[in-house]
């Protein structure tokens, strides 16, 4: 029940944030992937949600230790968007969307570390590859949006 909620409360609003992105920005460059296929859903649907909750989950161990949860999610969620934007296959208007996801990502494993440290890495881990499922879905398919 939570993952499905989590998904709801990540996918719909980030979807009207790249909606309104690319009205506001109708040039903006949208991200490109060095790979395709089955490789690239793998990648996405699997690989980077792994990948990137067990850094988010790290930075978030550390940021508590000296700040105060809240104060730690935000921040998170803005190295994410600052990552996302400035990494390899990213582009910058791409932290101005991805921001909302990891807000809630964040939120998500500090809620659930409360119950245990696996948890606090499932729950948005799984949220998060359901986040991207679509998205894949759309690239593999061949589908422009």
């Amino acid at each position: 029940m939570a993952i499905g909620v989590s998904w709801l409360v990540t996918f719909f609003p980030s979807f009207l944030l790249a909606i309104l992105v690319s009205l506001l920005l109708p040039g903006a460059k949208q991200p490109q992937f060095p790979f395709s296929g089955m490789d690239l859903f793998v990648r996405i649907v699997v690989v980077a949600p792994v990948l990137e909750t067990l850094i988010m989950g790290a930075a978030l161990l550390v940021l508590q230790l000296i700040f105060r949860p809240t104060l730690s999610v935000v921040m998170t969620a803005i190295l994410a968007g600052l990552a996302h934007s400035f990494s390899p296959t990213g582009v910058a208007v791409w932290g101005l969307v991805i921001w909302w996801p990891f807000l809630i990502f964040a939120t998500l494993f500090v809620v659930w570390r409360q119950r245990s440290l696996l948890a606090a890495f499932a729950v948005p881990a799984v949220t998060h590859a359901l986040h991207n499922l679509p998205t894949a879905a759309l690239i593999v398919s061949g589908i422009k949006v």
